[in-house]
């Protein structure tokens, strides 16, 4: 078992792009070609819609959204409906999950605390919401122990508790691929046009909000990478798309 973990800087790419490039690693994952593998990208305008998405959560229909420049696509990660825009970071770990005790609520528990000690370097509090998948800027010490679902919401509709990274994975014979997506300095305005994970009025925020327009994306990927090899025990290595054997053609360098 390799005790690195493949680095891999993506730019800008597709949605439907990124998700062909996954299945190609993983098989490449599966067969031992490759250790575990983090691809960290940004993403054109992009609703995705998990297996749990309902229609409701896209409330002006798919063309009202594609109309804006956004596209619409289903996807076989879990979760429901998110945005990905230009000037988000994704993170997409490809890993062997036998490595890891074969856990995937595990899994998601460490990509909570990726992201959670990623934001804590670039000065923004987060964590995670018991009942809710991903991570949440505000009230710094969360809901009170014991907190009703009711109540739990009732925050996040005030804003007093955001959304500031997002979770959503698919595990198919033991190697994972989607991941986590982080609001660095994108638009917040098309999470306002869709009912993000679910809560009716639930809101998103981003380090450039939580900081007053303080936010360099590259910089953050840096503490992303360095918070995944700590998190996973595994020591990161920059690679090149062409070091995984797949075509990933960026359509614009990340900034």
């Amino acid at each position: 078992m390799s005790a690195e973990v493949l680095i891999v800087r993506c730019g800008t790419v597709p949605y439907g792009e990124a998700v062909a490039a996954q299945r190609q690693v993983a098989e490449r994952r599966r067969s031992g070609e490759l250790p575990d593998v983090l691809l960290l990208l940004e993403h054109p305008p992009v609703y995705t819609r998990g297996r749990r998405s309902t229609p409701e959560e896209l409330p002006m229909g798919a063309r009202w959204y594609e109309a804006q420049g956004i596209e619409v696509r289903d996807t076989d990660r879990g979760g429901r409906v998110t945005y990905h825009g230009p000037g988000q970071l994704v993170g997409y770990p490809i890993v062997d999950l036998r490595a890891y005790g074969d856990d995937v609520h595990e899994h998601v528990r460490r990509l909570e605390r990726v992201m959670i000690g990623a934001l804590a370097e670039h000065g923004v509090a987060g964590g995670p919401i018991k009942g809710l998948t991903g991570v949440w800027a505000g009230g710094e010490e969360g809901p009170p122990p014991g907190a009703s679902a009711a109540e739990v919401e009732d925050e996040v509709v005030s804003g007093v508790l955001r959304k500031i990274g997002s979770i959503g994975v698919h595990v198919s014979r033991g190697v994972t691929t989607h991941g986590l997506a982080v609001n660095v300095r994108n638009d917040l305005q098309p999470f306002e046009w869709i009912v993000p994970c679910g809560i009716e009025g639930g809101r998103a925020t981003s380090i450039g909000r939580e900081r007053d327009g303080e936010a360099d994306l590259d910089a953050f990927a840096d503490s992303i990478a360095r918070r995944f090899g700590e998190i996973y025990g595994r020591t990161p290595v920059g690679a090149d798309p062409t070091d995984l054997g797949v075509d990933l053609v960026s359509v614009g360098a990340a900034r």
